[in-house]
């Protein structure tokens, strides 16, 4: 059980969340994670509280402390990496680094209720800014298709580039079906109508967010 304990402290630190959030997310008192871990109390994690921090971590519920199975199906799960860059919502923010921080893993059934794209084309980025606000909020991370993108266009949240910026906005194809608008769905932020389709610079299309509980 030691082992699983510095498995999952290990896994939140490298994930940068803390012990109260994780607890949260468990639907426990915020200090669930810190007694289980520095005090071991529980002496070991709940059968349903494991599956979830599994699946939040992307690593097998043995890493935790699950004994071993003798039968039963497999889940495969789809690793989708996180880019170190971030898509602005807000004033813009350079895309000057792409290399993959970590990852996260989804049930191959799961995600293909939200495409049909590879997994080679699916990204993880973070949000800046509240531009979006209040659909996507300043550090939610979005999972990006980018193989869903200008040849596809319709209504809903993209990633765009935008004067060498990555931005998060949500694109409306306008009632003629030639033109777009580009828009913040904060109002305090500006909003773009009457663009043609093929002077935006489309990344991919915005699938899933994930958002830390505060």
């Amino acid at each position: 059980m030691e082992d699983a304990r510095r498995a999952l402290d290990e896994l939140i630190q490298k994930r940068g969340v803390n012990y109260s959030s994780i607890s949260r997310l468990l639907g426990r008192n915020a200090a669930y994670i810190q007694q289980y871990i520095r005090r071991g109390s529980p002496r070991q994690l709940d059968e349903q509280d494991r599956a979830v921090l599994a699946r939040f971590f992307g690593v097998d519920e043995k890493v935790l402390g699950a004994p071993e199975r003798r039968s039963g199906p497999v889940v495969e799960l789809v690793h989708v990496p996180v880019l170190a860059v971030e898509a602005s919502a807000g004033h813009g923010a350079l895309a000057e680094m792409e290399a993959k921080c970590a990852q996260f893993g989804f049930d191959e059934k799961w995600l293909r209720r939200l495409t049909a794209s590879k997994a080679t084309n699916l990204s993880i980025i973070a949000v800046h800014g509240d531009s979006m606000e209040p659909t996507l909020h300043d550090g939610d991370e979005v999972m990006v298709d980018l193989g869903d993108g200008q040849s596809r266009l319709r209504d809903g949240i993209y990633v765009m580039r935008m004067d060498d910026m990555l931005n998060v906005k949500r694109v409306a194809i306008e009632p003629q079906g030639k033109r777009v608008s580009v828009l913040s769905d904060n109002p305090a932020y500006p909003s773009w109508r009457g663009l043609e389709k093929r002077t935006i610079n489309i990344v991919g299309r915005v699938l899933w967010f994930g958002r830390a509980l505060r």
